[in-house]
């Protein structure tokens, strides 16, 4: 298998087919597609399926178009399939009964020198092997009810080497399993001979099946069986047409009349003899075999580039998904940051216990009637306060803590429960949702919240030193002291981010105002306007890292895809190799042979209908 990096410069160079569908395999391997869009049940049954299609026969033709083709009889419940096998073969080798279903385990008839073909995983590698020793007079293969996922191989000399045959489940089984593994294994056929009756040859299952084969371009034979006398020049040209309107003008019709069984149990030779006669031919002309082949494959690469083209939407779409869902957390948390802003800056924080810690601090009375003073006598008339009975600033601090603690706390709950509640709105944040317990708080938010809280503390009080490093300021500060000018800075920043405009905001600016003044009496308006603004930015930038952390964190890790835009291009850059099919080189790049233009145009808009 080649890595899986579709973006590196190799994966722009030419390249054969065979690269590509390795290529495109590998990127299947991490194709991811977990959230729960509209189609999303659709395109994970098509990414399995493309799977299947690449693992069980792209990858085995291609390395090895010479080997024996694979003819898969499949129909419906009820429609003959054991019967013609054993028909073919010549004797009872799958089992028919009119218990249903009948086939359960899917039985791989070969001629004993083909064996070295199919004992290994070069086709259906997901189905184990189990090999069957038994001579023609043993009776039937006995299926296993326990053993759908293994498959028979059964040598029989009387089958021309070359070709082999697979019995198939029906195709319309009351059993999932085994209609799953029907349509498996006809996507793993060169070629199809398709069975059906004259009372169900128009039903519609077997049709879907067959819009599918003429998508893939594979060569089909349809066995008409049960036909009443006199009724096969009617039923026949009826059933031609309705091959020709489903893209199959070319599907050989064998009918087999209503007879009765020999006395060994089987059809009479003579009205399988032109389907044995066909197979045969197909089996001894090499180059009417590689023929079939090649054309098998170029029909399902056609089909895969198709595949391709709607898995690379689906990838995209569920990006899209990803996008639209961290928007709603980017909004979220952008909401929160402003709400945090707004009551960190508007003075809604100054009030209640910080108002009333922060006036004890200051000496509320005797500190307001100075205000209005020159700004040298409120630097005296405050150091005498200092000096006096005011309350120490740790006590304002811790009140701004406890505040500030809360409006976060706040902040980050609300924002959590916003991106739940709006995740919820839309099939996939709903199906993320679900089951987690993701709308309460996080565990360990106080905690931080306390810590950023403290670390924005100590910014502004970093602040404050570095502008009072200077000699003339140093000595102003030193009246004051640092931890109160780092108050005061706290409590001016929480009324404006760009400094208080005038004491017309009430009791909280009246507050503030004192702080400002007192500031500007240290350090200057223009230093104190800075300081300002700069404690406000980084406490908003830690706000922001706090709330992308917690709320990012709680609900980003559900929206991760290893897959980026970049691989989905490089995907689809490997649509074109594959629509050229082997004329791309199955070693190298090849010229362009030319496409036979009116059966692939067919093809190409059979395939776009299936897929949409």
């Amino acid at each position: 298998m080649e890595s899986t990096d579709l973006t590196s410069p190799s994966a722009a160079a030419p390249i054969g087919v065979d690269t590509a569908v390795r290529r495109v395999r590998a990127h299947l391997d991490a194709l991811e597609l977990p959230f729960a869009t509209a189609t999303v049940g659709a395109d994970r049954a098509e990414a399995e399926r493309t799977r299947h299609q690449i693992d069980d026969y792209v990858l085995p033709r291609l390395d090895s178009l010479d080997a024996p083709l694979l003819a898969v009889v499949g129909g419906s419940t009820g429609a003959g399939k054991s019967t013609l096998v054993n028909a073919l073969v010549g004797h009872e080798v799958s089992r028919s009964s009119a218990l249903r279903p009948t086939t359960r385990q899917p039985l791989l008839l070969h001629h004993p020198d083909d064996a070295h073909w199919f004992t290994g995983s070069r086709v259906l590698p997901d189905l184990a092997r189990v090999t069957v020793h038994r001579s023609a007079s043993a009776g039937p293969v006995e299926p296993d009810s326990q053993a759908m996922d293994t498959v028979a191989l059964v040598a029989e000399p009387s089958l021309p080497q070359g070709i082999a045959i697979v019995d198939a489940p029906d195709i319309d089984s009351v059993a999932d399993q085994n209609r799953a593994l029907a349509r498996q294994l006809l996507e793993a056929a060169d070629l199809w001979i398709f069975t059906t009756t004259a009372h169900r040859y128009a039903d519609a299952v077997p049709w879907e099946l067959l819009d599918q084969a003429a998508a893939r371009d594979i060569t089909v034979a349809v066995v008409l069986g049960r036909v009443p006398q006199g009724a096969g020049e009617a039923i026949a040209p009826d059933l031609r047409r309705m091959l020709v309107e489903h893209g199959l003008p070319e599907a050989p019709i064998h009918v087999i009349p209503e007879t009765r069984f020999g006395e060994d149990g089987l059809l009479p030779a003579e009205h399988v003899a032109d389907l044995r006669a066909w197979l045969t031919s197909l089996a001894e002309d090499a180059q009417a075999r590689s023929a079939v082949a090649r054309r098998t494959v170029d029909g399902v690469l056609t089909q895969l580039a198709v595949r391709v083209e709607a898995l690379a939407e689906a990838e995209h779409g569920q990006q899209e998904t990803a996008a639209r869902l961290a928007g709603i957390v980017a909004d979220s948390t952008e909401l929160a940051l402003e709400t945090v802003h707004r009551a960190t800056s508007d003075g809604t924080l100054l009030r209640g216990e910080v108002l009333a810690r922060w006036q004890d601090f200051v000496g509320t009375g005797e500190f307001f009637r100075g205000l209005e003073s020159a700004v040298g006598r409120v630097r005296d008339r405050l150091g005498a306060l200092v000096r006096g009975r005011p309350a120490p600033p740790e006590e304002v601090e811790d009140a701004l803590e406890t505040g500030l603690h809360a409006v976060l706390v706040e902040a980050v709950a609300s924002a959590v429960e916003q991106v739940e509640r709006r995740w919820r709105s839309e099939p996939a944040g709903r199906a993320l949702v679900e089951g987690r317990d993701l709308g309460s708080l996080p565990a360990g938010t106080s905690e931080r919240a306390a810590t950023l809280v403290r670390e924005w503390q100590g910014d502004v009080l970093a602040l404050i030193q570095e502008e009072g490093a200077g000699r003339r300021t140093r000595a102003r500060l030193a009246a004051f002291g640092v931890n109160g000018a780092a108050v005061a800075l706290m409590v001016i920043s929480f009324a404006s981010t760009a400094g208080l405009s005038g004491i017309e905001l009430g009791i909280a600016g009246g507050a503030a105002a004192v702080g400002q003044k007192l500031l500007e009496s240290i350090f200057g308006e223009d230093a104190v306007r800075r300081m300002a603004r700069r404690a406000s930015e980084l406490l908003d930038e830690r706000v922001r890292v706090l709330l992308e952390d917690v709320v990012g964190g709680r609900f980003l890790p559900l929206l991760r895809l290893e897959r980026d835009a970049e691989d989905t291009a490089a995907l689809r850059a490997l649509v074109p190799t594959l629509r050229r099919g082997v004329a791309a080189g199955v070693d190298g790049p090849q010229p362009d042979a030319a496409p036979d233009a009116p059966r692939r145009e067919a093809a190409d808009a059979a395939i776009e209908e299936d897929a949409r």
